[in-house]
């Protein structure tokens, strides 16, 4: 099946019919509930694979699981995930989980990032963007932008630098850059605001992304 232009988004099936469509995820430090934050996830998932021989990136496999499986399972609490990619990413998708496209396809990951966000309903306060290739982001980095509170929040790598694709969003501010930005850059959303800056993980590194087989080997490695 292809996504065309204009192409309506395919949703893999729930896993349960009566399951709701929304739910909260609860922050948790120490032992105390901060509050309730209803969040959405979408996942940029598309871009040409010159490196790897034409592979799509997020159905690399680390430890028996494709990239993009592993980066929705660490926002395992999100409603809705958006993943924006070719179709044929689909069978790698958990239930649930809207498959879409950006127009046109290979439009840089700001169009990728602008068909991704008119997929979340306006009752979601929070939107977290991440990158489809990522082996080591967790739920607790997840946790980590939640939990900075900010109108946007960004994970630093090791050397201080900011994952522009590893943020959360206020979801109305997303929304306002993604409609006056005229460049295909991610980076360039930022520019006029000052995003929280989450330190690192302890741990292994959530910012690897796996560009070259040399960045997958060295994921394998660090598992093994």
């Amino acid at each position: 099946m292809e996504l065309g232009h204009g192409a309506p988004p395919i949703r893999s099936p729930p896993p349960y019919p009566w399951r709701t469509a929304r739910r909260d995820h609860r922050l948790v430090l120490g032992r105390r509930y901060v509050r309730r934050v209803t969040y959405a996830v979408v996942v940029l998932a598309g871009g040409a694979a010159r490196r790897l021989h034409g592979v799509a990136k997020p159905l690399l496999t680390v430890e028996g699981t494709a990239l993009v499986r592993r980066v929705l399972d660490a926002a395992g609490t999100a409603t809705p995930r958006v993943v924006v990619g070719p179709p044929d990413l689909l069978p790698a998708l958990p239930p649930g989980t809207v498959l879409t496209r950006e127009d046109p396809p290979g439009g840089g990951p700001v169009a990728a990032l602008r068909a991704g966000v008119a997929l979340i309903p306006a009752r979601v306060e929070t939107v977290v963007v991440l990158a489809g290739d990522l082996p080591f982001v967790t739920g607790e980095t997840v946790d980590a932008l939640l939990a900075a509170r900010a109108e946007v929040a960004v994970l630093l790598d090791d050397t201080g630098r900011r994952q522009h694709l590893l943020a959360a969003w206020r979801a109305g501010l997303l929304r306002a850059a993604l409609s006056r930005s005229a460049s295909p850059a991610v980076r360039d959303l930022f520019q006029g605001v000052r995003p929280a800056e989450v330190p690192p993980p302890r741990g292994l590194p959530a910012w690897l992304d796996c560009d070259t087989p040399e960045d997958l080997d060295r994921a394998r490695r660090l598992l093994s």
